[in-house]
């Protein structure tokens, strides 16, 4: 089963990470490249590229950046391939942003 990890972090988290976040995240995946279960990922641009798209009667709405309510913003996805949720989170609780922001764990609809 598929299933898309969102890497959530506050900014200000982000800023003050340790050192070598970036390369223990890619070790991360690529490990799981070789075990098969990465199908794909990275991070995300900064905020301020970010526009928010809505359509109300039939008219589209345009907004600078991400606008939700909470304190934390995605940084990044990864999509992974797992034999059911548990495996899904066990991969998820080993990203090295898990331990300074969230790891949301979703599992992809059938298409």
């Amino acid at each position: 089963m598929r299933y898309l990890l969102l890497i959530c972090f506050e900014a200000s988290a982000a800023a003050n990470a340790q050192p070598g976040l970036t390369a223990d995240s890619q070790a991360w995946a690529k490990a799981l490249e070789e075990q098969g279960i990465r199908t794909v990922g990275g991070p995300l641009g900064p905020i301020s590229d970010a526009r928010s798209v809505r359509v109300r009667d039939d008219q589209v709405l345009l907004e600078d950046g991400p606008f939700t309510e909470t304190s934390e913003q995605i940084g990044g996805f990864e999509l992974i391939n797992c034999a059911d949720l548990d495996e899904a989170v066990a991969v998820a609780a080993q990203h090295p942003v898990a331990k300074l922001g969230t790891v949301q764990v979703r599992p992809l609809g059938e298409e």
